[in-house]
């Protein structure tokens, strides 16, 4: 798997964690620097955690793995892309509160982070195939990359939504979602028309 589509299933699994921290900046009534890194360090270590303990799983099946895991990579891509779509187009609008929240809890921003990472639990199935069973390093590299622009997104978030409120959750889903389904997709027709020489 190429940089590019590495960095863009990155950005396309950190948006529900950025919607989070969008939504979290804009009710929480003191936005501080600490606050913001407390919540983009625990989605990024779970968002990297997470395709980890996925590529131990697809791991495990490799030699099975590797002969439909474009198939993988399509379908679970595109599952989460469509939920995530989905997700993005049933918000309500007047859902968001006016910042009137303490800052969070420990035990509810781990709940949040494990919850927007499942997702990352099943992409990182498909690694295997993508960066080799065996490359340790690589899906190192891989997960580093993932934990590490999740945490750049979602500190931003957190300041972003103080400024601009949650009317921008929404539109990272839609935006992720998108971004999703286009890498699978791309990782389908490489596997399929392109590698076959």
């Amino acid at each position: 798997m190429d940089f590019i589509s590495l960095a863009g299933i990155a950005v396309g699994l950190s948006m529900d964690a950025f919607a989070v921290s969008v939504t979290n900046g804009a009710v929480t009534k003191k936005v501080t620097l600490p606050f913001a890194l407390r919540m983009a360090a625990c989605f990024g270590l779970f968002q990297a955690f997470m395709p980890f303990v996925g590529w131990l799983i697809g791991t495990a099946g490799a030699g099975f793995i590797s002969s439909i895991d474009h198939w993988i990579a399509l379908i679970l891509l595109a599952v989460i892309g469509g939920q995530m779509l989905r997700e993005a187009f049933s918000h309500d609008e007047d859902s968001c509160q006016p910042a009137s929240r303490e800052a969070i809890s420990l035990k509810m921003l781990f709940a949040m982070a494990v919850a927007t990472s499942i997702d990352a639990l099943a992409t990182g199935i498909i690694l295997p195939g993508a960066v080799g069973a065996n490359s340790v390093p690589l899906m190192l590299l891989s997960v580093g990359i993932i934990g590490a622009i999740t945490f750049a997104v979602c500190t931003a978030g957190v300041f972003i939504g103080k400024k601009f409120g949650c009317l921008l959750s929404s539109k990272a889903e839609l935006a992720g979602g998108i971004v999703l389904i286009a890498i699978g997709i791309k990782i389908f027709v490489d596997h399929m028309f392109l590698s076959a020489g």
